[in-house]
């Protein structure tokens, strides 16, 4: 019988998704006063999803992703879930805005190994969490890059996300080495 190991810390991320960099802000502002301050940013990118998201929330989607100080427990995916869904709802009633939806919030985390997301969308190639929520690996890390699979959404097959990606794995990486939190058997 294999013994347990503890589980390593992750970096909570988020996707902010709206077509107006103020909403954006304000999405990102309400995330910082629930989780604390952003260490990471990504670059604004193009959101494109085949016209699914066009009836909510309009055309010019651009999707800006934060990584949040300090490291998480990875088990916290599906109530990290369940809340930005409800903030979604929050946020639309506050922006003032000609869409129903003016933001979307695609949280998840990275390990070293991999980008998680959650999502309440089942499909093959995702994992049921709990209350509503799937996960799935979105990005590996592999061969020192980061690579996606046919399901990876366009958004995050790019270079600014991997160049994101790398930033968030060492700050994680620095963090693991430096506190001993490496998965090694215990006696």
């Amino acid at each position: 019988m294999s013994d347990l190991r503890p589980v390593e810390p992750v970096v909570r991320i988020c996707g902010v998704i709206a077509k107006q960099e103020a909403w954006r802000q304000t999405a990102i502002d309400w995330l910082v006063q629930r989780w604390g301050p952003v260490c990471e940013t990504s670059q604004p990118l193009a959101f494109e999803a085949g016209g699914f998201y066009t009836p909510t929330m309009g055309d010019g989607l651009v999707k800006q992703v934060v990584a949040f100080d300090g490291f998480a427990d990875p088990a916290g995916l599906a109530p990290w879930k369940t809340a930005t869904n409800r903030w979604e709802f929050e946020l639309a009633e506050r922006i003032d805005a000609d869409v129903p939806r003016p933001i979307n919030l695609d949280v998840g985390y990275i390990t070293q190994a991999k980008w998680v997301l959650a999502t309440v969308k089942d499909r093959d190639h995702r994992m049921y969490l709990r209350d509503g929520i799937f996960a799935e690996v979105t990005l590996n890390y592999v061969g020192r890059r980061w690579v996606h699979h046919r399901w990876t959404y366009p958004s995050y097959r790019t270079d600014p996300i991997a160049d994101f990606a790398m930033r968030c794995r060492d700050r994680l990486r620095d963090h693991i080495l430096a506190n001993g939190l490496t998965r090694t058997a215990t006696a």
